[in-house]
């Protein structure tokens, strides 16, 4: 079963929704978030990166930053920017880029699903981001950012969303981006015990971004429920901010990567050594966008200001899905025996760069601070599921999910 949980939100007053709603703490760089809310006090930056409120290279105490998100919440309540619903209630969030959209339901997760592995992961988090959210959600006292969850497509749940969707919205917006932001505000009691019934026949929830907001919601619940003598199970700190979303409708996108440096080969020993595994061709083409890969077990490669199509030549077949990954595939077969990265969670080397910013990106790299680039075809949410239900862990930089959740929609407080 998945547990879920309706709870009072603080939802912003629709009139300034568009300035409210931010991006995710975690996907823009201190001086990009700074930038974008230097005019705008009343961006949802100034709650999930408070450290934008201090004068750059300052070296202010964290503990002092955490408490500054603080005052920026409460002054957003207090002055009716965000304002909280009067009972429990689910909430509907949907998002329109393009001719894509996905409509997940807003809700309170259970961690003690998330202890028991019923809300699977397919990532490992880094230790020192988990205590910064740990701290940032225990100071606030609220989860700010969703975690982005997702489920096997449900026949009788998408009835029930598009029933509740043909209502009158309560935020509608496009942001500058061009992405669409709709919200629905679900308060009647039958409709919460339709929603709850129905996700309650759910065998599993599983992450697809936000692994360190969720562990560190987790941290956070131990430390609630060791400081309340009358701790029941049943308050809010046991469930954290969460949008879920059908399988079908998740829009993964490529995660490439650029590599500094061609590890003291030549272009032609490349070239030479990638043969061994994989079919090389090199394309005429003057547009990255014709040299997108169009398959699993496809690459295409930026070299020498050309851009080369790389087939494997053997298909790598694996009891263990997380090797027969194509960021597998391009790990073990290229960057490590070849370019020499051995370990991507920390060699300098390389980068990332997600897909929304297109093959143009890599380009653009290569003649600036990188030498070589791989764009990759992009992973499957059926191979995401696969790997969590054998409790295996992906690479890094596996899946990059589009459109991103905005933090700001919803706020979803510790205590009622």
């Amino acid at each position: 079963m998945s547990l879920i949980k309706p709870f009072k939100g603080y939802v912003p007053n629709p009139e300034v929704a568009n300035q409210v709603a931010s991006l995710p703490y975690d996907v823009l760089s201190s001086n990009e978030a700074r930038e974008i809310a230097k005019t705008n006090n009343l961006s949802f930056l100034h709650v999930v990166k408070p450290e934008i409120d201090f004068p750059e290279n300052q070296g202010t105490e964290k503990e002092e930053i955490y408490k500054k998100g603080s005052q920026n919440l409460q002054k957003l309540i207090s002055n009716k920017i965000l304002i909280q619903n009067d009972s429990p209630c689910y909430y509907i969030y949907q998002q329109q880029m393009g001719n894509h959209i996905q409509t997940g339901l807003v809700a309170g997760a259970s961690v003690e699903e998330y202890d028991n592995n019923l809300v699977k992961k397919h990532e490992f988090t880094r230790h020192d981001k988990e205590l910064d959210r740990t701290k940032h959600i225990e100071t606030i006292n609220a989860n700010t950012g969703p975690v982005f969850l997702t489920y096997p497509q449900s026949e009788k749940i998408d009835a029930k969303i598009n029933q509740l969707t043909s209502s009158e919205h309560y935020i509608n917006f496009t942001a500058d981006d061009n992405i669409k932001h709709t919200l629905w505000i679900i308060d009647n009691e039958k409709d919460i015990k339709d929603i709850t019934d129905l996700f309650s026949n759910v065998p599993a929830l599983y992450v697809a971004d936000g692994h360190h907001r969720s562990a560190a919601a987790s941290r956070v619940q131990k430390i609630k429920k060791e400081k309340n003598p009358g701790h029941t199970g049943n308050e809010q700190y046991n469930f954290f901010l969460s949008v879920i979303f059908p399988d079908k409708q998740m829009h993964i996108m490529d995660y490439n990567r650029c590599v500094k440096d061609i590890n003291n080969h030549s272009v032609e020993g490349i070239i030479s050594l990638i043969k061994e595994n994989f079919e090389v061709e090199k394309l005429k083409t003057t547009n990255p966008d014709d040299a997108r890969p169009e398959a699993r077990s496809e690459f295409s490669m930026f070299l020498d200001n050309s851009w080369y199509k790389l087939k494997l030549k053997t298909r790598i077949i694996h009891d263990d899905p997380v090797n027969s990954l194509d960021v597998a595939i391009l790990q073990n077969l290229v960057l490590s025996p070849i370019l020499g990265i051995n370990d991507p969670r920390t060699d300098k080397r390389i980068d990332f760069i997600g897909g929304i910013r297109g093959l143009r990106e890599l380009e653009k790299r290569c003649k600036t601070d990188s030498k070589i680039a791989f764009a990759l075809f992009p992973t499957g949410i059926d191979q995401l599921i696969a790997i969590a239900d054998q409790n295996k862990v992906m690479p890094p930089k596996s899946t990059w999910f589009e459109p991103k959740l905005r933090s700001g929609m919803v706020v979803k407080t510790l205590t009622d």
